[in-house]
């Protein structure tokens, strides 16, 4: 079954490429399905996938965690110290 699958399922090279497109578009459904056989029977390249996987939902986590509510303003003296900073820095 396996020697099957791998006649028919893309190359490493390609199902890399496409795995990392999957994270910015939705691919076509054969492409999908091509993909899908080829992580079945192809370790490195499911590894390769789980890996964006965790590294995208660690980026989200983090710019959620570090990017402020849009409707945060900064206070009048956190203003004033950043626009002194500013000068001095020009200076």
């Amino acid at each position: 079954m396996n020697v099957l699958l791998a006649r028919i399922t893309l190359p490493c090279l390609d199902v890399t490429r496409l795995t990392s497109e999957t994270m910015d578009r939705t691919l076509p459904l054969l492409t999908r399905i091509q993909l899908q056989l080829h992580y079945w029977i192809c370790q490195g390249c499911a590894q390769y996938r789980r890996q964006l996987l965790a590294l995208r939902q660690a980026m989200r986590r983090s710019t959620s965690e570090t990017h402020p509510p849009e409707n945060v303003q900064l206070s009048s003296i956190a203003k004033a110290r950043l626009k002194e900073a500013i000068r001095a820095r020009r200076d």
